[in-house]
């Protein structure tokens, strides 16, 4: 959050003058807002902890539409009259991707639900560890249940090997997108930083 004045810094609690504001902190260390101060970021711990709950909030509402469209066509796959000629290995599969979904549904509304019950708790600490948490266990099962999906229809239109391959493939690609390659990201920001 930038700062455009002394009196947005004084309002703020932060040291009026020239430069980036910074705060004592417990130890007296005159370290910047938000700890060690590397992002360069003018904000109290309690404003951090707000932002990136608020953060985090908004990216749920991008995987939540994704969630609750593939359950609502795991919802409507027993209903049509082909399931009548699914294999038991389909049946499992589709077993597994509608478990999966529920539980990436659950797991990716809980920070929503929890930030509503736990409103003017003064815990925002917790609750942002816990949401980033259930968070990242409901990608990872979501990315389970897109898996299977695409394993049990490529499976009922195709055949197993065509599935497994395919299958393979969509796990290895979201993989990459949405733990490897920021996993990366951040080995390379350690070493740079170092």
């Amino acid at each position: 959050m930038a700062t455009t004045g002394s009196g947005q810094r004084a309002r703020r609690g932060a040291r009026p003058g020239p430069g980036p504001a910074t705060r004592t902190g417990a130890a007296g260390d005159g370290t910047r807002a938000g700890g060690d101060g590397s992002d360069g970021r003018d904000e109290s711990r309690a404003e951090r902890i707000d932002r990136e709950l608020m953060e985090l909030l908004n990216e749920l509402r991008i995987a939540l539409p994704g969630v609750q469209f593939l359950f609502a066509f795991l919802l409507v796959v027993p209903f049509q009259q082909a399931t009548s000629r699914a294999t038991d290995f389909q049946r499992d599969v589709y077993f597994v991707t509608l478990i999966a979904a529920v539980v990436a549904t659950g797991l990716l509304i809980a920070p929503a639900a929890q930030h509503r019950a736990l409103f003017r708790q003064h815990d925002k600490e917790d609750l942002l560890r816990r949401s980033n948490r259930n968070a990242f266990l409901g990608l990872v099962v979501l990315a389970l249940a897109i898996v299977s999906a695409v394993v049990l229809v490529v499976d009922f239109l195709f055949a197993l090997p065509q599935a497994l391959v395919t299958g393979g493939l969509v796990a290895v690609l979201l993989g990459w997108l949405w733990v490897g390659s920021p996993a990366v990201q951040r080995a390379r920001d350690r070493r740079g930083g170092a």
